[in-house]
């Protein structure tokens, strides 16, 4: 995991290591709106995860996922609190959205 100063400097650096895409979360899936697809647990991987507290309130917190899809080809971001795991997602997407090792 690395620490970076702001999102928007993470969200830039990404970009520029083509996670271009900008998913968004479902209960069971990644929704791609700009390919109007959806990628599923086993069709995706976590390359790297990026953590950040806000500076006067700890509840003020974001995680940045880059996030791989060997199947259709495609590098985004997922950008969502930390408390997420609280929603209703589906154990399979739980597992999903941890970092794989190296």
């Amino acid at each position: 995991m690395d620490t970076m100063t702001t999102l928007s400097e993470i969200t830039t650096k990404l970009k520029n290591e083509g996670y271009i895409e900008d998913f968004n979360l479902k209960e069971s899936c990644l929704e791609c709106p700009a390919n109007v697809m959806q990628i599923f647990p086993h069709e995706f991987v976590v390359d790297k995860h990026y953590r950040f507290e806000g500076a006067s309130d700890p509840a003020d917190a974001a995680v940045v996922y880059a996030i791989s899809s060997p199947k259709y080809h495609l590098k985004g971001i997922l950008v969502n609190g930390y408390g997420m795991y609280s929603d209703t997602l589906t154990d399979d997407m739980v597992k999903a959205l941890k970092e794989k090792p190296e």
